[in-house]
């Protein structure tokens, strides 16, 4: 069972959006914030394993409240789906960087959010749906300033895949695009993320695209997002 806490400032939102995930077999939710503040007090005494998080709220906003979430080792374990809308790019972005695991557009149909969250809970990075991945390479495409503990502290084996994973490909395929066992592309996946000390894959990506190791583009591959039409990778 996925213990969902759902974080939104409009009553009427969390109120739709707990009766659908009440409704799915496999999802129960275990409190409702109606800010960032109190999103991070409940993930911490409802135990929830993932928080759907808006990004405009009052007292502290979601970004806000992810970057507390992801930085206290007593809540390693719970994940954060951001909520967006499509004039929020660069909110996105910093929630990536916050420690988000993913996030999606407030107007997502009932059955992408109820696959949306069983992606990220069980442990992969959802990084963009459809047009709003465009918005993300124009905001990783501004100029800034390096990012610490950037790629150039691996090995060229590690940075090809890096760069791979910022593509959106899983270790399986990443094996057989370098010639590797699925095991070593794990573990090389695995080494990189100490390395970076990210926090998952959608970290690796924002790694990838800061640094400029790969150029913005968010498809997977030459392949489109997925079948879901959803770009998303495995956990390492």
């Amino acid at each position: 069972m996925i213990r969902v806490l759902l974080a939104d400032d409009q009553t009427l939102v969390r109120a739709s959006f707990a009766m659908l995930v009440d409704s799915a077999p496999d999802m129960e939710v275990v409190g409702q914030a109606a800010n960032g503040k109190e999103a991070v007090e409940l993930a911490r005494s409802a135990r929830a394993d993932l928080v759907v998080m808006d990004v405009r709220m009052p007292e502290l906003d979601g970004i806000g409240a992810t970057r507390l979430i992801a930085a206290d080792e007593d809540l390693a374990g719970v994940k954060v789906l951001v909520l967006t809308t499509y004039d929020t790019d660069e909110h996105v972005v910093e929630a990536l960087r916050a420690g988000a695991s993913g996030f999606v557009v407030k107007d997502i149909r009932p059955a992408e959010l109820l696959a949306a969250i069983r992606t990220v809970a069980a442990g992969e990075s959802l990084l963009s749906p459809g047009p709003t991945s465009r918005l993300i390479s124009r905001v990783l495409a501004t100029p800034r300033t390096p990012v610490t503990g950037g790629p150039e502290g691996l090995s060229d084996r590690e940075r090809q895949v890096l760069t791979l994973v910022a593509r959106g490909l899983n270790n399986t395929e990443i094996a057989e695009t370098l010639g590797l066992s699925p095991l070593t592309a794990k573990t090389h996946v695995s080494r990189i993320m100490g390395k970076l000390e990210a926090r998952d894959r959608a970290q690796l990506v924002i790694v990838a695209y800061e640094s400029g190791l790969v150029a913005p583009d968010f498809r997977v591959g030459n392949r489109p997002a997925g079948r879901d039409g959803w770009a998303h990778g495995t956990a390492p």
